[in-house]
């Protein structure tokens, strides 16, 4: 496959960058907290490697989308750097808001160095990407390392509002299916838009390229976001990794969950009454399924799946990386049950 080839090439290089914007910090007095980025990055610490790591689907994003766009990938490299660190940012402050102990299977830093030098330790990752982006303008133009600067802050800001949402709904038992989409749009789909803008950016696009590759990367966080709401439901521990267990155990407000309080009936009835147990999975995802969830749900993972393939034709693009970012859309948008 032609992504699988041009990931080879693409994911090493990410990996050369994010290492050398770390590397200053591995010095007297700073070492502790290189290892606490290191750590969380995968690169160290017991069960360090490829799934400590994750698949830095977005750098890989940004390359493609520059390389597909009739720029040169290498030149994107900053780009992609600075949003991957971005979003382990995220996840190191989501995982002590979340109150989560483990992320990919180890320990999160919170559980190993204590919440604040977690803090501290996202606050330095979120540094570092600031720093990064602007490194643009040695691989593309100062104008396009001043873009992508905005570009990347104004991201940075949906993310929070993003964030805001999703906690403030824990609390919440007014919300409809109506409230999910603007959570999710700054939690999930805007760093995904920020990278397929910004590939186009970097590569030099016209604007009406950059906005159907924005369309592009926002249709696809959506339909990514519903689609593993559907297999935190219904999808099978085994092909999804993850405990189907999670979502209503956790009470997460997804979508199906969303939908099934907003009709009142037995689903609806249980929730009120507490935290939904393990043993109780199964028939509550069933009676979930019974009130319409599922198909609902499913229906909206389709329709925006069409959206973001019909916004990745629009925006015409060329060549083997515009071949490999099909492959990547596939994949991502058509996992299985």
């Amino acid at each position: 496959m032609t992504l699988s080839r041009l990931q080879s090439e693409i994911a090493p290089a990410v990996e050369r960058v994010l290492k050398g914007v770390l590397s200053p910090l591995n010095s007297p007095p700073s070492e502790e907290l290189f290892q606490m980025l290191s750590y969380h990055l995968g690169w160290s610490g017991e069960g360090a490697g490829p799934k400590a790591r994750g698949k830095r689907v977005r750098p890989l994003i940004v390359a493609l989308c520059a390389g597909a766009s009739g720029g040169e990938w290498q030149a994107s490299l900053p780009a992609g750097a600075a949003v991957e660190l971005v979003h382990n940012f995220s996840l190191i402050h989501d995982d002590i808001e979340d109150n989560s102990p483990l992320r990919r299977g180890r320990p999160t830093i919170w559980k190993l160095w204590g919440v604040p030098q977690a803090i501290n330790a996202g606050d330095a990752m979120f540094s570092l990407a600031n720093r990064t982006i602007l490194d643009l303008e040695e691989t593309a133009s100062p104008e396009t390392a001043l873009e992508a600067a905005k570009l990347l802050q104004n991201t940075c800001l949906d993310l929070t509002r993003g964030q805001f949402l999703d906690l403030s709904y824990e609390t919440r038992i007014d919300l409809t299916p109506d409230d999910y989409w603007p959570m999710v749009s700054g939690k999930t789909a805007a760093l995904l838009r920020c990278c397929t803008e910004l590939g186009g950016l970097v590569a030099g696009a016209g604007q009406g390229r950059r906005e159907a590759l924005r369309d592009f990367g926002h249709n696809l966080g959506l339909a990514f976001q519903v689609q593993d709401d559907l297999l935190g439901i219904w999808g099978e521990a085994g092909t999804t990794g993850k405990s189907v267990q999670s979502d209503l155990v956790e009470g997460k407000k997804s979508l199906p969950v969303l939908f099934g309080l907003s009709k009142g009936g037995d689903f609806a009835a249980r929730w009120a009454e507490g935290p939904i147990q393990a043993e109780e999975v199964q028939s509550a995802a069933e009676q979930l399924a019974a009130e319409g969830a599922y198909d609902f749900t499913r229906a909206r993972a389709a329709e925006l799946t069409r959206k973001a393939q019909q916004a990745l034709e629009q925006a015409d693009l060329q060549g083997e990386h515009a071949t490999a970012l099909r492959e990547l859309t596939d994949f991502l948008l058509q996992r299985e049950m």
